[in-house]
């Protein structure tokens, strides 16, 4: 049974992950996952500070609010200052990751108060940290249902804002042409990453975050060229990464999320060289073939 409810839970982050991947992937915003997982420390203290508690909750909500602000802050320099999105993403995750360790060093000197003991979690714990309600009934693992109410919000802001999203990705001056707030919907999506990632550090960990965001979705783009066809695989890539990844860490007595992102590793890997559009041995393959088309005199199809 542990071992289902750590597949599920896994399957579930990376699913809410990898829906808003390919939004990040197609927008070459890959790394804002990665940029969230440091700039999210000041939010950490400042909780601190003011509840005088290391208690998960209030860390989360700390983060969860300064990873909204920093996705703010990315998009302003990326629009008001004319900054590149990967400028953008630099500047203000090590700025925002400085001041935490200023705060740090400041106000909690005497504090174990860090990112890995307060918001990193361990998807093997998962098991072990129950619901238990007031009466004594244990309702099951507690990230278990978090993993499950991320996914349904995002489904719920994917279904309703697909048009929107969709035209701000692919043609946002369309959509800007058509009274579409580009900028509105921008923040939106980066405000649902910012939640979502928060909501999985504390259960899975930040190094799987970080990769469920942006390997299904890249292995999906590798696979197609029809957006709904990508989050479709992006989905099964997903459930299959959660699935492969665990047993392969029970087989070498590992971890489960460097495991998990072993198999997303491998599968990329596997996409990039044999992909039937974009594989690198395909296209070398097609090009022999056109080579020798045109050697022989023959027509090109």
């Amino acid at each position: 049974m542990d071992a289902f409810y750590i597949i599920l839970t896994a399957s579930l982050f990376a699913i809410s992950c990898g829906l808003l991947g390919c939004f990040l992937v197609l927008r070459k915003m890959a790394m804002v996952g990665d940029a969230i997982s440091h700039a999210v420390l000041p939010g950490i203290v400042i909780a601190f500070l003011l509840t005088g508690t290391r208690d998960s909750f209030e860390m989360i909500i700390g983060a969860a609010l300064i990873g909204i602000f920093s996705t703010f802050l990315i998009e302003f320099f990326h629009n008001k200052a004319g900054l590149q999105t990967d400028a953008a993403i630099g500047v203000t995750f090590t700025w925002l990751f400085a001041l935490g360790v200023i705060l740090i060093s400041v106000f909690a000197g005497q504090v174990d108060l860090d990112q890995e003991c307060v918001l990193y979690g361990e998807i093997a714990y998962v098991p072990i940290d129950l619901w238990i309600g007031d009466d004594g009934t244990i309702f099951g693992p507690r990230a278990l249902y978090v993993a499950a109410m991320t996914l349904i919000v995002n489904i719920a802001f994917i279904r309703i804002g697909f048009k929107q999203l969709h035209l701000t990705t692919f043609d946002p001056a369309f959509a800007a042409t058509i009274g579409i707030s580009v900028s509105l919907w921008n923040y939106l999506l980066m405000g649902a990453v910012s939640m979502t990632t928060v909501a999985a550090f504390d259960s899975v960990g930040a190094i799987l975050v970080v990769a469920l965001l942006v390997g299904p979705a890249a292995i999906a783009y590798l696979l197609t060229d029809r957006f709904q066809t990508m989050m479709m695989i992006t989905v099964f890539v997903a459930i299959i990464s959660s699935t492969l990844g665990y047993y392969l860490a029970v087989l070498v007595d590992g971890s489960i999320a460097g495991a998990i992102v072993t198999i997303i590793g491998m599968l990329f890997g596997i996409t990039f060289l044999f992909s039937p559009s974009n594989g690198v041995l395909m296209k070398k393959r097609l090009q022999r073939k056109e080579a020798q088309r045109l050697k022989a005199g023959a027509p090109l199809s």
